[in-house]
């Protein structure tokens, strides 16, 4: 499969394209996220198997908040990982921590 888990810098392009980014049909997961951060390694490779069971249905996105705090600091993220799922531009869900893969899943395919 394709790059399944895209991680994005969101530094040079910012407002503009991320907003284009979250407007799309297709649900949008953005994952925010530290280097430093355990549980966000931990999240990481739980992303990657959603993605790969959702294949088409969902993009995933990963966003550094040390390198996008004025995104971060928009959508008030206080920890990390914090997910939020987006569509149209809306967003539909977050929560922050850890969750299994069947929990992410079942709560994507009951707000898409």
């Amino acid at each position: 499969m394709k790059i399944s888990y895209l991680i994005l810098s969101i530094l040079s392009f910012m407002k503009n394209s991320f907003k284009e980014i979250i407007s799309s049909e297709i649900p949008i997961l953005v994952d925010f996220s530290a280097d430093w951060c355990g549980p966000c390694k931990m999240l990481a490779p739980i992303l990657k198997q959603v993605k790969d069971e959702l294949g088409d249905a969902i993009k995933i996105i990963k966003i550094d908040v040390d390198k996008n705090q004025p995104l971060a600091a928009k959508y008030q993220v206080r920890g990390v990982p914090t997910m939020i799922l987006f569509k149209q531009g809306k967003q539909l869900w977050r929560q922050s921590g850890v969750l299994q893969k069947q929990e992410i899943i079942s709560k994507i395919n009951s707000l898409i």
